[in-house]
């Protein structure tokens, strides 16, 4: 148990039954009324956003969540599989627990994967990967001058929108958040 002075970005607490991380939390005095945190957070579960006010000095219960870091083995076709690096120990996980990030897991890849009672909930991928382009049209000499976007296919069958200057073969950065083309890298 703890309370809202303990809230912070990266917090994982209980909240009507489900795991919750805190996102944002601010403390706010309005005028002459009493103080509250005001709470963005983030259900593990459904991944649904959330904001909601507590009470200062209210008691939360904060959920021990353990993270490691994991390499990505294979996909089954309906779980994937992690190893510990230590222990060579592989862990199986659902799909789901990955969100949009799947679509930009290769193999031998790291990953952490955050425990809370020996079960996984969440896997956190790194916020960039850089990934090989397998097939898109052919750019033209100076088509750098607008911000015209054309479909690519990556290493992993995503499909995401690339500059007009990017070609087969070329590696660029995408945020493995939402899916959308950084920059162009070297490899």
């Amino acid at each position: 148990m703890g309370t809202t002075a303990d809230l912070r970005p990266g917090a994982v607490i209980i909240y009507n039954g489900d795991l919750h991380t805190v996102l944002e939390s601010e403390h706010r005095t309005p005028g002459n009324l009493r103080a509250f945190y005001q709470v963005k957070m983030r259900n593990m579960k459904s991944g649904k956003l959330s904001e909601n006010r507590f009470r200062s000095g209210e008691s939360i219960e904060f959920a021990r969540v353990e993270r490691k870091n994991y390499q990505y083995l294979y996909n089954d076709g309906t779980t994937l599989f992690f190893m510990d690096n230590d222990t060579y120990e592989q862990i199986p996980v659902e799909p789901e627990k990955i969100g949009i990030g799947i679509n930009f897991l290769k193999e031998n890849q790291e990953a952490q994967l955050a425990f809370f009672n020996n079960s996984v909930i969440a896997v956190d991928l790194p916020p960039h990967v850089n990934l090989k382009i397998t097939h898109t049209e052919p750019g033209v000499k100076g088509d750098t001058a607008t911000n015209v976007l054309k479909p690519a296919t990556l290493e992993t069958g995503a499909t995401v929108q690339v500059p007009l200057f990017i070609n087969e073969g070329d590696f660029i950065r995408v945020d493995s958040k939402n899916g959308t083309y950084i920059e162009r890298v070297k490899e």
